[in-house]
């Protein structure tokens, strides 16, 4: 399908892309060992077509929706084993025996990527050891985020995963500042993108949000 229409994941909305970065991934982490390797052939063959459809240029969109994806699976399915670490080694090694791709920077972005979602997968391990103190585990979350200040829309994955321990916790104003920074970041992004129009006393309000947080 994502031969014939790849206009559909790589144009426009994001959330068909999303959808099935996620579903491919759930299947790297499955227990047969022939499902891991079907799925990491389809998802190397995604990458790749998305760096053909952005005249060899990069795998911006795959890239973003499959770190949000292993960030949400994180929490849904509990991935992150040697099921998965195996899968990632496969993805890796198409990267490395594709002659086609020898000369462009293909190969780079999917070991990249790869390198992210481990750096994911380790910090999650981080706060798996941490979850019985709040505090920690969500500063392990906090710093997290930091790290995809460049990203908004990973950022605030990491922040709703945040809001969310915080509210477990009963800590309902620690809670709120979280959602309050997700809106500012949707602002700033929107404003950037001129979709809409913030009064100054607001903007104002909204910088100061970004910047202490």
């Amino acid at each position: 399908f994502f031969q014939q229409f790849p206009s559909a994941f790589f144009q426009g909305q994001a959330d068909l892309c999303g959808s099935l970065c996620y579903e491919i991934l759930k299947c790297c982490n499955h227990r047969s060992r022939s499902t891991q390797t079907e799925a990491s052939a389809l998802l190397y063959f995604f990458m790749r077509k998305n760096f053909e459809f952005n005249k060899q240029k990069s795998i911006v969109r795959s890239h973003l929706q499959l770190i949000k994806a292993v960030s949400q699976l994180i929490a849904d399915a509990g991935i992150g084993g040697s099921r998965f670490q195996h899968s990632l080694a496969i993805i890796n090694n198409f990267a490395n025996g594709d002659k086609q791709m020898k000369n462009v920077n293909f190969p780079a972005e999917v070991k990249d990527l790869t390198k992210r979602i481990r750096t994911v997968l380790m910090a999650t391990a981080q706060m798996k050891e941490h979850e019985k103190d709040p505090e920690m585990l969500v500063d392990l979350q906090y710093s997290l985020a930091n790290s995809y200040a460049s990203t908004p829309e990973l950022r605030r994955t990491w922040l709703e995963s945040m809001a969310k321990i915080h509210a477990r916790n009963g800590d309902l104003s620690e809670a709120a500042m979280c959602y309050i920074h997700i809106a500012a970041l949707i602002a700033e992004y929107l404003k950037r993108k001129g979709k809409i129009n913030i009064f100054e006393t607001n903007h104002v309000y909204v910088n100061i949000i970004v910047e202490n947080n």
